[in-house]
């Protein structure tokens, strides 16, 4: 399975935009923003909301801090339509990291990686409102701590892929994400990660030709995909559970 999408990648290769990734559903058009996130770098715009941020030799340390009661977030303030995001990450302890993408109110998709998962999802878009978010890939993976992965994120239309290392590759569509978008970003949960070599490309607004043969063998990918462990129980399920088992004995 993985090899057909490696083989599909190096197909669809962009014929345009130096040094933009192989993409399956956008043509990457214009670099605009290009931050290889490590101390010596030309750093972009970055607002930080929560959590630690340290630029070092390879890439830019991020973590949790326990008073703040809320993962690491930091995000940079631009206007997005279509576009390709790449970056590379390591996890050095995190529970959790994503690339998230916002419009001018609220989150709007993310991919999210644990050491044990990957997910692809549209986010709840207004909280306490009708909105819900949407999962379109969980799958199990392992992402071993002090290794370094890529993760190429393409939006066009109402259709966002995310793809991992080349091999793993989710999509789903939503008319939400036809708006405006903004404020792409890095979550992390825990203590810590590390990101690196974050760039944007512009699309244009139309998939790629090859889009809809791409998409059918995702979806073929997606639906036996292994699904994560299921979280062990917790509170009084577990409490019920002794209980039966203390009487059983």
């Amino acid at each position: 399975m993985s090899l057909r999408l490696l083989a599909l990648l190096a197909f669809v290769a962009p014929l345009c935009a130096a040094d933009a990734p192989a993409t399956l559903l956008a043509q990457p058009d214009k670099e605009i923003l290009n931050d290889a996130l490590t101390k010596e770098s030309k750093a972009a715009e970055w607002k930080v909301a929560k959590g630690k941020w340290e630029r070092a030799a390879d890439g830019i340390h991020v973590e949790e801090l326990p008073a703040d009661n809320h993962g690491a977030a930091g995000r940079v303030p631009m206007k997005l339509q279509d576009f390709v995001a790449s970056f590379e990450f390591r996890l050095d302890g995190a529970k959790v990291v994503s690339l998230s993408i916002n419009d001018a109110k609220e989150h709007v998709a993310r991919v999210m990686i644990t050491p044990t998962a990957l997910r692809v999802q549209k986010d709840d878009h207004d909280h306490d409102g009708p909105d819900k978010g949407v999962v379109f890939l969980n799958q199990a993976q392992a992402f071993e701590a002090g290794t370094w992965h890529s993760v190429v994120l393409e939006m066009v239309g109402d259709t966002m892929v995310a793809t991992i290392d080349g091999k793993i590759s989710g999509f789903g569509s939503n008319d939400l994400f036809k708006a405006e978008k903004a404020n792409p970003g890095f979550t992390c949960g825990g203590q810590s990660a590390t990101f690196r070599n974050f760039v944007i490309w512009s699309a244009k607004p139309e998939p790629k030709a090859s889009w809809k043969e791409a998409s059918a063998k995702i979806a073929e990918a997606m639906k036996a995909a292994p699904a994560p462990a299921a979280p062990a129980a917790k509170g009084k399920a577990a409490a019920k559970g002794k209980g039966k088992a203390a009487a059983a004995k």
